[in-house]
């Protein structure tokens, strides 16, 4: 099974007035022509083997053209009812369709002689290479400068004539100007000159000293500034005072404001599985507005398994707990669990269980969205899929959606952090052979077509597994230190 199977609620693409999310982002929607026009491209495409390519190019699931299929089978996506029949054109829609064609044929022309372009603009391109490698380049820079302003002269745009001569926009429209204006005269490098409304040193000194004197050293500028007025006195606006002050390094926070602390930034590395865990809630949207759900998810961060899942009506201290106590009874006890600051995470419940297994706790710091990035990357390949649904019917359709969703994401999801392997192969140990065998197919396709493959023996980046995980890495990691020494927030 793919994510792409997965159920999908819904059809039409669009949210209700009513939904929870109807102000917010909306996700891509077909009307029913377009799914009609879907299914004939891609099944034009078939007939040349070239339904894949198809899909992938517009940015669709396999199981989205089966579901269309089923509804154009059934009738729904017609524009009229079935049976009914379509009318004779009139005069100004037979006009409109020959126009349609006509202007169909004029793009045609167009589009082949765009094509000549660009080949004599390679053309031109290699020739201009050709000089400068001749040891003529300043005679081919002056040719392909010279075409440039004929073609932009005769009406061509600036980033059609950039792509035939290879001259860029800015080098072309510099040397434009300098020849308008050859000999341009230097300008006299010359001193700014003082502003007239400037205050004087006397006159700054003056101001430094008022403000500084008993009557109003514990006085801020504003206040200052209008109090002299009421005298009869003006020295200067309030923003020279303040100018004058930060001259003279005397701005400076004097309130009684309490300031946070600063956080540690957590620092966590594990070299296997079952070393951190971290967990976050989403909320899933439920059948009417206002009303959602929690799931409570948390996952490896070696070897991205989602150890577990529980969905709830509510978000809870003493709901983690027991969503902790089952996952750790299953899959064991990690050295350090990482999340956010939410209420549930920081709740006591939580940090007295973690406490008695003698389980580091990790927090993220305030507002810093990265301190958590495995989880946040989890719930956006959950709720970015074609799979999930504008919302969930009961809790317990959202309990059967999270149970398929973890059963694909770990057994058959290709993770490109963990060298395209599946999170379970990873967590269990099965990847090294895995890894092993994949070598041995690239190695025969090396052997069969070298020309193929570079000179280097090495295997693409992306397959090799990952010797460690961690969260903000640290600038140096001793290495024999175990994960659960690292440094928590």
């Amino acid at each position: 099974m793919t994510i792409s199977s997965l159920a999908v609620a819904g059809d039409n693409g669009h949210m209700e007035s009513s939904h929870p999310r109807s102000d917010g982002p909306r996700r891509r929607s077909f009307a029913p022509a377009d799914k009609l026009a879907h299914l004939a491209a891609y099944e034009q495409a078939c007939q040349t083997n070239e339904g894949g390519a198809y899909l992938r190019r517009e940015g669709l699931y396999s199981s989205l053209i089966t579901e269309w299929r089923k509804q154009r089978d059934a009738g729904v996506l017609d524009g009229k009812p079935v049976g009914a029949k379509v009318g004779k054109l009139t005069a100004e829609q037979a006009e409109i369709a020959r126009l349609k064609r006509e202007l169909a044929r004029t793009n045609k022309r167009l589009a082949t002689t765009e094509a000549a372009l660009g080949i004599m603009g390679k053309g031109s391109r290699a020739l201009g290479i050709s000089l400068r490698e001749r040891g003529h380049r300043r005679a081919a820079q002056e040719a392909l400068m010279a075409a440039h302003h004929d073609l932009t002269g005769a009406g061509v745009t600036t980033r059609a004539a950039t792509t035939l001569t290879s001259v860029t926009r800015s080098t072309a429209a510099r040397n434009k100007t300098r020849r308008s204006d050859p000999s341009p005269s230097p300008v006299a490098a010359t001193e700014r000159p003082v502003p007239a409304n400037k205050l004087t040193a006397a006159e700054r000194h003056q101001v430094l000293t008022m403000l500084n004197c008993n009557r109003f050293v514990d006085q801020a500028p504003l206040e200052v500034y209008a109090q002299l007025l009421d005298e009869g006195t003006y020295l200067c606006s309030v923003s020279t005072m303040y100018r004058i002050l930060r001259e003279n390094t005397q701005v400076a926070e004097r309130r009684r404001q309490a300031r946070h602390p600063a956080r540690v930034c957590p620092e966590l590395v594990a070299a296997g599985p079952r070393q951190v865990y971290t967990w976050d809630i989403t909320k899933l949207p439920g059948p009417v507005k206002g009303v959602y759900y929690d799931a409570y998810v948390m996952v490896d961060i070696y070897s991205r398994y989602i150890v577990g899942v529980h969905v709830q009506s509510r978000e809870s201290g003493l709901l983690a707990v027991d969503f902790m106590t089952e996952i750790f009874a299953v899959h064991g006890i990690p050295n350090v669990v990482h999340a956010d600051r939410g209420t549930s995470m920081t709740s006591k419940p939580v940090a007295a269980l973690l406490a008695d297994l003698e389980v580091t706790r990790s927090h993220s710091r305030p507002k810093v969205s990265n301190d958590n990035p495995y989880s946040e990357s989890l719930f956006k390949t959950l709720k970015y899929g074609p799979a999930f649904p504008e919302h969930f019917g009961s809790i317990h359709h959202a309990r059967q959606f999270m149970d398929s969703f973890v059963t694909w994401y770990n057994h058959e999801h290709r993770h490109s952090g963990i060298g395209l392997h599946t999170p379970a192969d990873v967590h269990f140990g099965l990847a090294a052979q895995k890894a092993d065998d994949r070598s041995a197919v690239l190695a025969d396709a090396r052997r069969t077509h070298p020309e193929r493959f570079g000179t280097s023996d090495r295997g693409p980046k992306i397959l090799d597994l990952p010797t460690e995980a961690w969260i903000n890495k640290p600038i140096t990691i001793d290495d024999t230190e175990p994960a659960a020494d690292q440094t928590a927030a």
